[in-house]
């Protein structure tokens, strides 16, 4: 039995994946995640974070080794890249000084925690090609949307390869396969300028009044449960506490406003929402369909359902695949974490670790 953990360490949620696997094959998965906005809180006190996962996961059990992948480098809580990998490396290391640690590149590769601190830039934001790496052990011909709490990642897989033209964020933001919207966090004015109120079209105010998940909490697309992160009036995770939130997106409150027209003005956004990640998809299809037309559409991360399948509808592609269905829920909301546990396992194993098919 080979026991690992993978660590996908966001500058928001820092998320584990304690994975079991015999003889090619996953025996047992376990998951953890733990809120932790580092420019908040102070990068710090990542290790205690990293340490609390551990024990919630690990406990005494003997570990084979541990996977790393990160976002938290771009947090302003660094001066740049170079300095978030290593300080996020230094804090792994002092964890799990004890165990085998793998960092992922943006080629998909395992590197050492030596080779990672040489090429920084090759390590930092690297979950997407965790996610990639595990749907393309399942579907050989996709396209992956990866809708998170942030950020939404579109990853074209041909031949069971992935096959992203952008490596850094700045690249994959140029050609739509990284697209700055998510389910929970996102600030309503980075999704529209106006809205449609009384006939009108109402401009918005630039401020930090409500986030994308008042707009999915509203619609029912989310729980309270699922709300995991802070709100941006730091008050309840309540419907009626997201419609007064709405609500001062356009300088009003909810005596102002009935609760029809906040409800209305939550589906504009979200109908944008959408056309923002199906914008991403038809850049990246465009290009991937000189090699490969028709692929279906692979959904995975908290926003799955509820954006990245009416995205892909959106775009004109209609085959739908949920990797939840497939792998389960866990590894669908972890997917990087789940990914990059997958890949050391089957580092450590010497063969390609296959899901447990049911």
């Amino acid at each position: 039995m080979v026991n690992v953990v993978g660590f996908d360490i966001g500058g928001v949620n820092t998320k584990a994946a304690l994975l079991s696997t015999e003889k090619g094959s996953v025996k047992k998965l376990k998951t953890a995640v733990e809120y932790f906005p580092v420019w908040k809180r102070g990068k710090e006190r990542l290790p205690k974070v990293l340490e609390k996962l551990r024990r919630l996961l690990v406990n005494s059990a003997a570990l084979d080794g541990v996977g790393v992948t990160m976002t938290a480098e771009l947090s302003d809580a660094y001066w740049n890249k170079r300095e978030g990998v290593n300080h996020i490396l230094d804090c792994v290391t002092e964890i799990f000084a004890d165990v085998p640690i793998f960092v992922l590149s943006v080629d998909a590769r395992l590197l050492s925690v030596r080779d990672a601190r040489k090429e920084p830039l090759k390590v930092a934001a690297a979950n997407w090609a965790a996610t990639g790496w595990m749907a393309s052990q399942v579907i050989r011909d996709c396209l992956v949307v990866d809708v998170g709490s942030t950020t939404t990642s579109v990853i074209p897989i041909v031949n069971g390869r992935i096959i992203a033209e952008g490596r850094t964020d700045l690249e994959k933001l140029l050609n739509g396969e990284l697209v700055y919207t998510g389910a929970l966090r996102t600030n309503v004015a980075a999704i529209v300028h106006c809205v449609p109120i009384r006939g009108g079209n109402t401009r918005v105010s630039s401020e930090l009044f409500a986030t994308s998940g008042d707009v999915h909490l509203l619609l029912n697309h989310i729980s309270e449960e699922d709300y995991t992160v802070e709100t941006a009036d730091g008050r309840r995770k309540t419907k009626k506490d997201a419609m007064a939130r709405l609500a001062r997106v356009v300088c009003a409150d909810i005596d102002m406003l009935d609760e029809q027209e906040i409800v209305d003005v939550a589906r504009f956004i979200f109908e944008k929402q959408v056309e923002q990640i199906a914008e991403g998809l038809r850049q990246v299809y465009e290009r991937m369909k000189q090699r490969r037309k028709d692929v279906p559409v692979v959904v995975t991360g908290l926003g799955r359902n509820f954006l990245a399948k009416r995205a892909a509808g959106k775009a004109g592609l209609n085959r739908v695949v949920d990797l939840g269905e497939l792998l389960g829920v866990n590894a669908a909301f972890m997917s990087p974490s789940v990914g990059v546990a997958l890949m050391v396992a089957s580092r450590l194993e010497g063969q390609t670790v296959r899901w447990k098919q049911s």
